[in-house]
């Protein structure tokens, strides 16, 4: 199996994460400790061993090879798209709570100063 690396490096744990090996972070102590996982022939413990381009690694148990292979021009190009469309729709979101959080405040004001102006209840005989 091959995987596109678009960063510098990729721990070990968030490796097979993505690739749906293990399903959670906690997973990867157990995971290790159970299965004989190779680092470029070697025998990796190491949760947080950086992993770059050109990498091997091997799961004994699985019988997956995962190699860390450079992706193409244009798919860098479209992961950077990505990332920017994401940082846009983060930054809209954040606009948007911080938009309603002022006006939740605003009208949490206006109730309470709306609470203070009535005057209190009397009834006959009091």
């Amino acid at each position: 199996m091959n995987y596109k690396l678009f960063d510098d490096y990729i721990t070990l744990q968030a490796l097979l994460k993505e690739t749906g090996i293990i399903q959670s972070g906690g997973a990867i102590k157990g995971y290790l400790a159970d299965n004989t996982v190779l680092f470029n022939g070697e025998d990796e413990k190491r949760r947080g061993k950086k992993l770059r381009i050109g990498d091997k690694i091997e799961l004994l148990s699985e019988g997956i090879t995962i190699t860390l292979i450079q992706p193409s021009e244009e798919e860098l190009e479209q992961h950077q798209l990505d990332l920017a469309e994401k940082n846009r729709v983060a930054e809209l979101v954040k606009k948007m709570n911080k938009d309603n959080k002022k006006l939740t405040k605003q009208a949490n004001t206006k109730s309470q100063a709306k609470k203070q102006s009535k005057k209190p209840v009397r009834f006959p005989g009091m």
